[in-house]
């Protein structure tokens, strides 16, 4: 996995979430880890690669398993 810094529309673009469901992701704590390049609202956010791939696997569900 590579650590490339991606924009949100990148992410949309490689992985489908929109930039609104990233933000609401951030706002609610429950999407992948981000950064943030300056405080305030007017901070680029960015992703790494390997963190929405490792966040995909995290979010993965065994089929057949206990929990449904």
């Amino acid at each position: 996995m590579t650590s490339d810094l991606l924009t949100p529309r990148q992410v949309q673009t490689e992985y489908g979430f929109s930039p609104q469901t990233l933000a609401n992701w951030r706002w609610s704590g429950t999407g992948p880890d981000y950064i943030k390049t300056s405080p305030g609202r007017g901070g680029r956010i960015r992703y790494r690669r390997s963190r929405i791939e490792a966040w995909l696997s995290a979010q993965s569900v065994t089929v057949g398993g206990n929990a449904a």
